[in-house]
């Protein structure tokens, strides 16, 4: 749901910015520059016509409709992957990591059956919104594994001065700045980053620190998933569940910068992975109305 809502949020933010033609529309039919792809889909369509984009543009849009409310899901997800993939080739330096994190998560729920509670094919196939079909944990540990990635990687890349102390922790002032991300007058932020200047001290320091850190995160799991095999250091993590430290920490984040800064729906998509790293018995346990009738939650997380 959380991936559907994010893939509308951008093709229609686009739409409305009136940003589909110039960008992934050849520069002969009214594009700002030629666009070449070798996407099998793109050359099956004749190339970015307009209607070609058009028509991707209003399948994906279908597909992310259908995807939300859980009607074909694993299906709706292939579509609206294949369907991003070749949109997203059209033009690469227009967009960023967030897309190949959406045409991941896609991808994730291609493989694992995402209708199997929660959704119109579930109550379909039982005649119930919930039900209590074990799926292979795999797919989450995955999801777990991509966020890991993403900001671990991120993290590491992040070797400039300005992220330690010998740089004075400068770099998100610096970033607020910039006028490609700025989401508002330049000006305006310049004032405001020299007003709160320590803060964005604090945060240069704290994000880089929990990004670098972040694949803990999945050890963690790990622990909790095999508590029973005693240890000191496994005892200590499940006693102290960074889990809710991590997510915390990227929420108020991601809140930041979608609200300072624009980044393009990378925030909302990445936190869309957070779901993943709480088991679905303990979200059944902390939302009851999760719960399947007749399901028995497991303790472990």
């Amino acid at each position: 749901m959380c991936v559907a809502m994010v893939l509308l949020y951008e093709l229609l933010t686009m739409i409305f910015a009136d940003a589909v033609t110039p960008i992934w529309v050849s520069r002969d039919f009214g594009g700002i520059k030629p666009l070449v792809t070798h996407h099998w889909l793109i050359q099956a369509l004749g190339g970015a016509t307009p209607t070609a984009t058009w028509g991707l543009v209003g399948t994906t849009l279908v597909a992310a409709v259908a995807l939300g409310v859980g009607l074909g899901t694993r299906v709706a997800a292939l579509v609206a992957g294949q369907c991003c993939v070749a949109l997203f080739s059209l033009h690469p330096a227009a967009g960023g990591g967030h897309d190949r994190l959406i045409t991941n998560a896609l991808w994730l729920l291609v493989l694992a059956p995402s209708g199997a509670t929660l959704s119109l094919d579930c109550r379909i196939r039982t005649g119930a919104w919930r039900s209590a079909l074990p799926i292979a944990a795999w797919t989450r540990y995955a999801a777990v594994f991509q966020l890991c990635v993403t900001y671990g990687i991120t993290g590491i890349q992040k070797l400039g001065s300005s992220w330690f102390p010998w740089g004075d922790y400068s770099a998100v002032y610096y970033a607020l700045q910039t006028p490609s991300w700025a989401r508002f007058n330049v000006d305006t932020m310049a004032v405001l980053a020299a007003r709160f200047y320590p803060l964005t001290q604090l945060g240069t320091a704290v994000s880089w620190v929990w990004e670098v850190s972040f694949p803990v995160v999945l050890l963690a799991l790990w622990f909790r998933s095999t508590r029973d095999r005693g240890g000191r250091l496994r005892s200590a993590f499940n006693r102290l569940d960074v889990r809710w430290l991590y997510a915390l920490v990227g929420l108020v984040m991601h809140s930041v910068l979608f609200v300072t800064m624009e980044l393009g729906p990378f925030s909302l998509i990445t936190t869309s992975f957070y779901v993943c790293l709480w088991h679905p018995d303990e979200w059944a346990r902390r939302v009851p109305m999760l719960k399947a009738p007749g399901a028995r939650t497991a303790t472990s997380g």
